[in-house]
């Protein structure tokens, strides 16, 4: 399908947790797409008008916590239940019954549970860089504070308040190119280098990011559109993510070992830590996406898929939906 299609428009709707802001182009089947961490709706800018050319509405979300959405002090406004209500409630308030959810980095495993608490609302889901794996398992933070030996993994390091922010507010558009750039393909560090997922004793983060140059993906003004965004708001928020995940593991017992049915997607990229990491998620996709209908690596790309690879990715995305059912 084919069609002229209207330019972004921008508008913030009020949902029982407060204001969400969204991105739009297009008309169709509403498609709800939900950025990751460290991130905003402007990751998606080079789906949006791909897919509303493809014939669907699109939203791109600002999370709870990032951009121009709400961001509630209490630091369990941002456990996962409330997030999947957030999208429920975005949905109605677009005017719409259901929609397709697809979601990146801590947006797929946002995307992931929507679908898995509202099938009834979110008739398909899409899975960029993080599979999914189903809720369960031992408590996050034991297994997180296992990982590295000596060495501190970066969810650990973010869930302890105030301690990431005071390493990444002095210097946020510094922070974030750095980060951006350590898990982009062409500008990670090398396989003998410190992996810049984990923390020597004493150190930062940042002491492991590359420097020098930005992955051909982030243009300096796109760096500027993600910096202004975080220097407004601060940090938190966002990190709020990481410091509710035992909340969260609590909050969805009742759904441990559940499959999503609904029709499925996963990409990933094939030097991203996160399909490593989790390959026997990965593999366990007869059984934890039965619905799924197709899985893609891509080679040589890094973790920020969308943004690495636009053209392939918003073929495979454009594929999917067309062959979705019609609701």
């Amino acid at each position: 399908m084919s069609q002229h299609v209207a330019e972004i428009t921008h508008r913030s709707v009020s949902v029982p947790g407060g204001r969400i802001h969204v991105a739009e182009q297009g008309s169709g089947p509403l498609v709800l797409l939900v950025h990751g961490f460290p991130e905003s709706w402007y990751s998606w800018r080079r789906q949006l008008p791909a897919l509303a050319q493809a014939g669907y509405r699109v939203a791109a979300l600002d999370v709870r916590g990032y951009g121009r959405s709400s961001k509630p002090a209490a630091e369990d406004s941002y456990r996962m239940l409330a997030l999947v209500e957030d999208n429920v409630a975005l949905v109605r308030a677009l005017g719409e019954e259901s929609a397709v959810i697809i979601g990146h980095d801590w947006g797929s495993n946002i995307a992931a549970t929507s679908a898995l608490l509202h099938p009834e609302v979110f008739r398909a889901v899409g899975l960029l860089s993080v599979p999914y794996a189903p809720p369960g398992g031992p408590r996050p933070t034991g297994i997180f504070a296992q990982m590295g030996g000596e060495q501190e993994f970066y969810v650990s390091y973010f869930q302890e308040p105030g301690r990431a922010e005071a390493e990444m507010e002095p210097d946020v558009r510094g922070w974030l190119a750095g980060f951006y750039a350590a898990l982009s393909a062409e500008t990670m560090p090398g396989p003998n280098a410190p992996d810049p997922h984990f923390v020597s004793p004493g150190a930062t983060l940042r002491d492991r990011f590359p420097s020098g140059r930005l992955p051909s993906w982030l243009a300096e003004d796109d760096l500027e559109v993600y910096a202004g965004e975080f220097e407004r708001t601060g940090m938190t928020g966002a990190l709020n993510r990481y410091r509710n995940m035992d909340r969260d593991w609590k909050d969805l017992a009742d759904f441990n070992g559940a499959p999503i049915k609904q029709p499925a997607l996963f990409i990933g990229g094939s030097l991203d830590a996160s399909t490593t990491w989790m390959a026997d998620a990965i593999n366990a996709y007869p059984a934890t996406l039965p619905g799924l209908v197709s899985s893609h690596l891509l080679d040589g790309c890094g973790h920020w898929i969308q943004q690495e690879r636009p053209e392939e990715v918003n073929q495979l995305l454009t594929e999917w939906l067309t062959a979705l059912p019609i609701e």
